[in-house]
């Protein structure tokens, strides 16, 4: 559509007329002239004046038919925006129903945000004479529009004091249309020119980072394409390989190509260098207008080969991890059971001790038992430490000086014959550990090494330094990637072969003679190792001795420098007026007594102390009520706890405390607790358990127990338990001594055996 011709609107298009002589001048008579002569020069004038106003009426007529005909919709506006004259278009357009608004001024018909711009085209014709605003949108009637040009002239007009606009309103729609569906075209072809763009960009992408190697062939087997993976597989660039042929590195490529069939097989090929490669192989053809292009997909076997190899290796490591779960499970309710055996044969020891006098043969038998009473007690301290599965009770410490401590252990038991050298890294950085089983796992990998060397001549080494698990510790021991302390115990032993270094962590595995150990070492040490997040690596060849390493997470934030100082211990709950330790043995006699308030025996007699005293097991319950009994308190022992429930919902105030287990068939101790607690919220209990645990500890601390007793523990430290809890309960017992602790005053007091490390499970 062409641009229509305006130039009628330009008012120096009217200056061609005749110009009309001034008023002035037509009616200034002539100096000298005759009356003849005078009225002739008026009619004159008069003649020139009736043309002028001829060819002025014909001018407007022919100024009036072409602005009524013009098929545009024309308007003249005034300088405050009101229609002095429109044509019928403009009427028609603007217009268009009787309801509809009058067309008595434009600007209430622009659209609101095109307002600014045709006013500001106003302002432009007013100075310079003439301006356009492209593409308004003029609003007609409820739902209808206009989208076109409007061309803005000013009209001269010296004699008014306003000046007057031409304004002529040309109707843009179907040039729009047109100019829309053009751009709507343009964005489709530039949309489909930039995803055929994107599409080839992707395809080079996915060629490029395949993990196949992909070679593209043409109809002359001569090499297109070359990715690169299949440069790194042929060792050979790509611009060297490009216009090569096929056979260059499949030299079967011509008969198998030849045979033009789809589908994987494997085959031998050689690299640049003229290595031979076993390659899985597919082949895929694409047939053209300008010939055939082949696609081989090539695959290299070796990653699969070692892929199949290593998942062999991690199944017979799951079922190795299997195995020794299975066995870790069963040993540990085995050890459980065992500890109530134990429990009542070192009691009965102490007992049968305490009955005889000092000179008597049997007390040497009787220390005996002790002694392998205490020494079953370890072993079976050994077992639930392998089978637990809880984490441990780690905190920040040194492994320095845990192997500093274990050296001065190590260096008073050696033989003389086999030395012990230290090599520690300087500012080896901190650990999340447990010291108590970190120790244990290091004397006995010590321990080992010495029966290893036997009674010749031989060398310990124990070096520890900072290393980062780089991919072959991660693949090889599960390590999770970050900064470890490796702790190593290295022999010069006869070493071990293939098939003992596949069992030496199996439980109960030994290669020492019968009665020279139990196979629990190294079964501890990984469990130790698993439970601490790390892993242990075995070295070892037949004559060349044996090197256990020790992966110990760094702690998180830590920095190289030494620990610091050890952990200050938390007072007793219960030592109010024992005069010892919970745990210790008493200074005399006098204090396994219930002790008195100074000045209130004399006035009052004192009732005897009252345990009630609850375990499944009826010679742990006779034992323990043979023991109290003995330093004068009153026991009352239940094998059953719904019978000691009832006892207890009976006589609440009968009762000074109450010891239950933990474990006991179809009943839990913490829900004994719990009811003792809702009938008497004062009465101060105990929880004891053979398998003491992060778990046991929570739940006896939230339901209010104030002491966890480790079994088998000591008579001492039982005893001295039980009296601490008493008199912590009845101050007029010892005015001395502290307040009960509440549950909320922190956690409960848990007793060791004194001169051992805690039980698995016990706090640090």
């Amino acid at each position: 559509m062409t641009e229509p011709d305006l130039s009628f609107l330009d008012p120096a298009a009217w200056r061609h007329l005749a110009p009309v002589a001034p008023l002035a001048a037509r009616r200034a008579p002539a100096a000298g002239l005759s009356a003849e002569a005078l009225v002739a020069e008026l009619e004159r004038q008069n003649e020139v004046l009736r043309y002028s106003q001829a060819v002025a009426e014909s001018t407007y007529e022919r100024f009036e038919t072409l602005f009524a005909s013009v098929p545009l919709a024309l308007m003249v506006l005034d300088s405050h925006d009101v229609v002095v004259q429109a044509n019928a278009m403009a009427h028609r357009s603007f217009q268009p129903g009787e309801r509809d608004r009058p067309l008595t001024a434009l600007l209430p018909f622009v659209r609101a945000q095109d307002a600014p711009r045709v006013q500001a085209a106003f302002a432009q014709a007013r100075d310079q004479g003439h301006s356009q605003a492209k593409e308004v949108v003029f609003a007609i009637g409820a739902d209808g529009r206009i989208t076109g040009d409007l061309h803005i002239a000013r009209i001269e007009a010296p004699q008014e004091a306003l000046p007057q606009f031409l304004c002529a309103v040309i109707d843009q729609g179907p040039l729009l249309a047109e100019r829309q569906a053009l751009r709507r075209s343009a964005r489709a072809l530039q949309q489909r020119n930039g995803q055929l763009h994107a599409s080839q960009k992707r395809l080079a992408a996915v060629i490029d980072a395949a993990l196949d190697a992909i070679v593209c062939v043409d109809q002359d087997q001569r090499i297109t394409v070359f990715n690169p993976r299949a440069a790194a597989l042929f060792q050979c660039h790509a611009s060297d390989a490009l216009g090569s042929r096929l056979e260059r590195f499949l030299p079967d490529a011509a008969a198998v190509l030849a045979q033009a069939r789809s589908g994987t097989r494997e085959m031998m090929a050689q690299s640049a260098s003229g290595q031979p490669l076993a390659l899985e192989v597919s082949l895929s053809f694409e047939r053209h207008a300008q010939g055939q292009t082949t696609t081989v997909f090539a695959r290299d076997l070796t990653g699969r080969k070692k892929a199949e190899a290593e998942r062999n290796e991690l199944e017979a490591q799951l079922r190795e991890s299997h195995k020794m779960q299975a066995v870790g499970t069963m040993a540990g309710g085995i050890a459980h059971d065992f500890n109530n055996i134990l429990g009542a044969i070192l009691g009965n020891v102490a007992l049968a001790q305490a009955d005889c006098a000092p000179d008597s043969p049997v007390l040497q038998s009787l220390l005996e038992i002790d002694k392998a009473g205490r020494r079953a007690r370890d072993l079976v301290r050994q077992i639930l430490t392998f089978s637990r599965n809880q984490p441990p009770q780690r905190s920040v410490l040194s492994l320095a000086d845990m192997v500093h401590d274990t050296e001065r252990l190590l260096r008073v038991t050696l033989p003389p014959a086999i030395g012990l050298q230290m090599q520690l890294q300087p500012g080896l950085p901190l650990v999340l550990a447990d010291a108590t089983q970190v120790g244990q796992a290091l004397l006995n990998l010590c321990t080992n090494a010495v029966h290893a060397i036997g009674s010749g001549r031989g060398s310990i080494h124990v070096e520890a330094a900072t290393v980062s698990a780089d991919q072959h510790l991660i693949e090889r021991l599960g390590l999770a990637p970050g900064d470890y302390v490796a702790l190593s115990v290295r022999d010069t032993g006869p070493g071990m072969d293939a098939a003992t270094l596949e069992r030496i962590f199996e439980p109960f595995f030994t290669t020492k003679p019968v009665g020279q150990g139990t196979g629990l070492g190294l079964a501890v040490v990984h469990g130790v190792m698993r439970s601490h997040e790390g892993s242990v690596a075995v070295h070892s060849r037949p004559g060349q001795g044996s090197c256990f390493t020790l992966y110990f997470p760094v702690a998180p934030g830590s920095a190289q420098q030494p620990a610091a100082g050890p952990e200050p211990v938390a007072p007793a709950l219960c030592s109010g007026n024992t005069g010892h330790t919970p745990g210790s043995a008493p200074a005399n006699a006098s204090a396994d007594m219930p002790s008195s308030t100074p000045g209130l025996a004399e006035s009052a007699p004192r009732k005897q102390p009252h345990v009630m005293y609850v375990d499944d097991d009826p010679a742990l319950v006779f034992l323990v009520q043979r023991l109290l009994r003995r330093r004068g308190y009153a026991v009352s022992g239940y094998s059953d706890p719904h019978q000691a429930r009832a006892a207890l919902r009976a006589a609440p105030q009968d009762y000074d405390l109450l010891v239950t287990d933990y474990n006991m068939p179809g009943f839990c101790g913490v829900d004994l607790v719990r009811e003792a607690r809702s009938i008497r919220p004062e009465l101060p209990v105990a929880l004891t358990s053979g398998h003491v645990t992060a778990e046991i500890e929570q739940a006896a601390l939230a339901e209010g127990a104030r002491a966890l007793i480790h079994k088998p523990d000591d008579v001492q430290a039982l005893c001295a338990t039980v009296q601490g809890l008493i008199a912590g309960n009845d101050p007029g017992n010892d005015p001395g001594a502290p307040p009960a602790r509440r549950p909320s005053d922190g956690p409960p007091y848990r007793t060791r055996m004194p001169g051992l490390a805690p039980g698995p499970g016990a706090s640090r």
